[in-house]
């Protein structure tokens, strides 16, 4: 994981349009709180991944993957007709640290794979759904309770079904070094794809049938899908 860049979302109506916006129950967000959030195509497949910190009433910090910022900006400025809200990139970070189970430092490419959390650009893209990107992103960016939101037919569909999703991401722990882009196969059959790689760990989406402490093989080198680290 790299640097992140960081917007910022204020006026009047800066609250109400990001809790009809976004996944995150911004209005249980106090002063000075920072939580992560989605925020989805209306089709509900993943448009950003991000975390939000409530500087005032009406006045955001929203921080993203660098080089995904741009992404995030266009997304809140397509649908804000007629309200009160300016958003514009800052060099201002917000005042704490990423964290993620199983991580000592959620900045080193290894310790974020082993720990499956994704990033946008490899994992997280415009096909993903958010079922797909795994319960812990869920726990900690989904709000269940909150009122609507755009996308959230989606979400609340698979959370219904238990889960279920086409392709959820896994690790992957190999018996040596990983590569972008090699497939993902079990067996005999082509089942994924790695999205991330650092040494003998990997990211990738796989077909469902594909379960935790399976056997496979990614480009000829034998893996097995495991746990997260810290779960």
């Amino acid at each position: 994981m790299t640097a992140r860049d960081t917007v910022r979302i204020h006026g009047s109506d800066a609250a109400a349009y990001l809790q009809g916006q976004i996944s995150q129950d911004v209005d249980s967000l106090a002063t000075g709180d920072t939580a992560w959030s989605l925020i989805l195509e209306p089709n509900g497949k993943v448009s950003s991944w991000f975390r939000i910190h409530r500087l005032d009433r009406n006045d955001f910090l929203l921080d993203i993957d660098a080089g995904h910022a741009d992404s995030l900006v266009a997304r809140l400025e397509r649908f804000k007709l007629r309200t009160d809200a300016v958003i514009e990139f800052v060099d201002t970070p917000i005042p704490a640290p990423v964290t993620w189970p199983g991580t000592d430092d959620p900045f080193d490419e290894k310790q974020r794979i082993r720990a499956g959390m994704p990033r946008m650009g490899a994992e997280l893209t415009p096909d993903t759904i958010p079922g797909e990107a795994g319960q812990r992103l869920l726990d900690v960016s989904v709000s269940f309770t909150k009122g609507c939101y755009t996308g959230q037919e989606l979400v609340a569909r698979i959370d219904s079904r238990g889960g279920n999703v086409p392709r959820p991401i896994r690790v992957l722990v190999a018996d040596g070094p990983l590569e972008v882009g090699a497939v993902v196969t079990a067996d005999g059959d082509d089942v994924g794809q790695v999205t991330s790689a650092c040494g003998e760990v990997a990211l990738a989406p796989l077909m469902r049938k594909v379960e935790i402490g399976d056997a496979v093989s990614v480009s000829g080198v034998p893996a097995i899908v495991s746990e997260p680290a810290g779960s």
